[in-house]
């Protein structure tokens, strides 16, 4: 049963509309990429840096869709749901109550960004899919964003104990440029599967893909695999 809790006050407020010409020049970029093929990699033994990135000291390069949602932590709220015994929805505070770690991770962006040393704070994912407890057919999840993004992940790459729900990087409140208050952060896999102003997680008892995955992006995302485009 789903936890009682106020209608969400979080707006979107004074924003520009979804960027169409971005979106249609990363489709192309997609379509031209599938031709090359993928590029392989060896997960045992492998460079830090994953081939055709380039390492960035300073701020991470801010993307989105054109749209960066406000919404406040106090809020905020994120929806569990799909095949599982326990759907949920959690505000900010039920969901720090889960447990919060710190952890540090590289990030890999499709773009050819990376970034070393990333030290967040946040709740381990594999916690909230016990909190969930998934059907023993779920396979994969959708997160859900605030500005109608999703992305698909395979279950088995969120259980990891490095994938985080982030809150916070570099000791402060995760900037809503970045994602804030919650993004997901997948550090093994490119950075388009770690979803911004988290809204919602879906399990599912099989793929589909997700916002960029529909345009031609890779189903799974292995940035040492090279495996940006399907």
């Amino acid at each position: 049963m789903f936890l009682k809790s106020p209608t969400p006050r979080a707006t979107l407020g004074a924003m520009e509309p979804i960027n169409e010409r971005m979106i249609a020049a990363k489709q192309s970029i997609a379509e031209k990429g599938k031709a090359k093929g993928k590029g392989i990699g060896d997960a045992d033994g492998r460079d830090r840096l994953p081939p055709g990135q380039k390492l960035v000291t300073d701020d991470w390069p801010v993307l989105d869709l054109g749209i960066q949602p406000n919404v406040p932590a106090d809020s905020w709220q994120m929806k569990i749901w799909g095949a599982c015994e326990s759907p949920v929805v959690l505000n900010f505070k039920q969901f720090e109550k889960i447990g919060l770690v710190d952890l540090v991770t590289d990030f890999h962006c499709v773009t050819t960004w990376s970034t070393y040393d990333n030290p967040w704070r946040g709740v381990p994912m594999a916690k909230v899919i016990e909190l969930a407890r998934p059907h023993v057919g779920a396979t994969h999840v959708m997160f859900h964003s605030y500005d109608g993004y999703t992305t698909n992940v395979p279950l088995p790459d969120c259980a990891r104990e490095d994938c985080l729900l982030v809150a916070h990087w570099r000791g402060r409140p995760l900037e809503r440029k970045h994602g804030g208050p919650v993004r997901g952060m997948i550090p093994h896999l490119y950075a388009w599967k770690s979803a911004k102003w988290l809204k919602g997680i879906e399990f599912m008892t099989g793929d589909k893909p997700g916002f960029w995955e529909v345009r031609g992006y890779h189903m799974r995302g292995d940035p040492w695999k090279e495996e940006r485009f399907g």
